[in-house]
């Protein structure tokens, strides 16, 4: 080889090391991680084999998700269903604090959370991150309307939304709140209008109207846009977010992704290659096909060579839902709450216990686990002390920091003071420690006895107090035996209403008519 030549390739072989070396000099130029906040829907605490060692489902890649980061063993969503729940994850607040004191929204509600309001995207989005929401979004937003003084049906049953004009831009949506890409529907995969919208806009025009009256696989009548195929959503936004990781992995600012699944909640559609799979019922192939989803995603990001400094987060937004028909589930051996009483809907654990699992090979030890009492509200303080932004007096009132969680500090008393849960009827509950305060009689759900039993539920103590760690599966009430206890956990429930937070800081108010607090009789007798 002439001297030439051999000069020639060994300026190529720098060249290409000096390229090489500079796309690692890329990857590291932001010392914030990227952030990937993975939100299932209905999917139960028992659901994962990492967490219920019973389970008869397959779950390889959540399995793998845990073994490579840290389980979460007593963690808890702040409401027992949907809208609520994500509300406290966007704002760090609890739900009951908004206007919305039970239920859901609905595909055609108004927008929940007002923009002056802080949230997680907007911290980010502040400190210098790209932020992107894909998925589900069910916390309302604003329909253009052809008249605006009449307003559109809002979306239970058989309705016909003849007032809204998909032509024009939607207002008060996830762009408004600090997301910069946002796509996604409204509400619920069974709540019409079944319509994309993307950055404000429809992404198409509905001309058809839909329904579907399967046993898993039902949804209510409603206009369904051609690019909205019920079977494909949940395919569509993994889809998309595996893009959006790849597009961003080496940007020179940290990503947020905050996607939020539509499933396994209804319907229930396995696509065809995951059909019967599970040996269980359609729910069961379901859940196999989001764990290797779940899977795919992980791949994506170790491929884009920023796994190391990227966090992800995988959970749920409430328990199993009734509709996955957990009869024919336990009857195969599978219960999706695992040992705990109740499912989705419920003050019980069932309804608010949810699996939590934490990634970030830069800061969280793989195989780890921890058994600290946490709330999913707790995003929104952890992400601000991870960019370190300094919290306001009136921004994630009920948010506590994880971090020191995440890097494996231990706490010899508890993480959180205690912890508020709500059921979907607006009944309350609160956690500390090792006791846990119902203040309802029943389930304040679906499972029995339901607030429709009001004969049952007047035969029952109007207080429920259980020890969780002698009797996780709230068989034994103890209201009765330890009236100190009960004064204690009711005087701080009272105290984290009247002041508005549940955090050290100055009091807040609470949204909505203040008089609603007067229903609530414990408040008055703690007074």
């Amino acid at each position: 080889m002439s001297h030439l030549r051999l000069i020639s390739l060994l300026t190529i072989l720098l060249l290409a090391f000096g390229c090489k070396n500079n796309e690692l000099k890329k990857k590291q130029t932001h010392k914030n991680p990227n952030i990937v906040f993975i939100l299932a829907d209905d999917l139960g605490y028992g659901d994962i084999t990492a967490f219920n060692k019973h389970s008869k489902i397959k779950t390889p890649q959540l399995d793998l998700l845990a073994r490579e980061g840290m389980m979460f063993t007593d963690a808890h969503t702040s409401s027992a269903v949907c809208t609520p729940t994500r509300y406290g994850i966007i704002t760090g607040r609890y739900n009951w604090r908004s206007s919305l004191k039970e239920g859901v929204l609905l595909g055609a509600s108004k927008a929940l959370i007002p923009n002056s309001r802080t949230t997680v995207a907007s911290i980010l989005k502040e400190k210098g991150y790209n932020t992107a929401f894909i998925g589900k979004w069910h916390l309302g937003w604003d329909w253009a309307l052809k008249n605006p003084e009449l307003e559109p049906t809002t979306g239970w049953q058989d309705t016909t939304f003849t007032n809204i004009d998909y032509t024009k831009p939607v207002k008060n949506t996830p762009n408004d709140l600090g997301f910069e890409y946002a796509y996604g529907h409204s509400g619920s995969l069974d709540m019409a209008p079944y319509v994309y919208v993307e950055n404000g806009m429809a992404t198409e025009i509905p001309e058809e109207t839909t329904v579907s009256r399967g046993k898993y696989s039902w949804w209510r009548k409603g206009p369904t846009s051609k690019d909205f195929v019920h079977e494909d959503v949940t395919p569509n936004f993994f889809r998309r977010g595996i893009d959006y990781i790849k597009e961003h992995a080496q940007d020179e600012n940290p990503f947020f992704l905050y996607l939020a699944l539509p499933s396994p909640h209804t319907p229930i559609l396995p696509s065809a290659e995951w059909q019967g799979k599970s040996g269980l019922n359609p729910y069961g192939d379901f859940m196999m096909m989001v764990d290797d989803y779940v899977g795919q995603l992980n791949t994506a990001i170790k491929k884009s060579g920023a796994e190391q400094n990227t966090l992800v987060i995988f959970t749920s937004d409430n328990g199993c839902s009734p509709a996955a028909k957990i009869e024919e589930l336990v009857e195969e051996g599978h219960n999706p709450s695992h040992i705990y009483r109740g499912h989705k809907a419920d003050i019980f654990e069932g309804g608010h216990r949810v699996p939590f699992l934490v990634k970030w090979p830069k800061k969280v030890k793989a195989g780890s686990k921890n058994t600290q009492t946490i709330c999913t509200t707790d995003f929104a303080a952890t992400c601000a002390a991870i960019v370190g932004y300094e919290l306001k007096n009136n921004e994630a009132e009920d948010s506590y920091n994880m971090l020191p969680l995440f890097e494996g500090d231990f706490f010899a008393g508890e993480f959180r003071e205690a912890t508020v849960h709500h059921s979907i009827n607006g009944s309350f509950a609160i956690r500390k420690g090792d006791w846990k305060l119902i203040l309802c009689p029943g389930s304040g759900g679906w499972s029995y006895p339901t607030p429709m039993d009001k004969d049952v539920l007047k035969e029952l103590p109007k207080l429920q107090l259980y020890n969780l760690k002698d009797d996780p599966g709230e068989a034994q009430n103890l209201q009765s035996s330890n009236p100190q206890k009960v004064e204690e956990l009711k005087s701080l429930l009272t105290k984290y209403v009247q002041d508005g937070r549940s955090t050290p800081g100055e009091s807040q108010k609470n949204d909505g008519d203040e008089n609603i607090w007067e229903q609530l009789w414990w408040m008055q007798e703690s007074d």
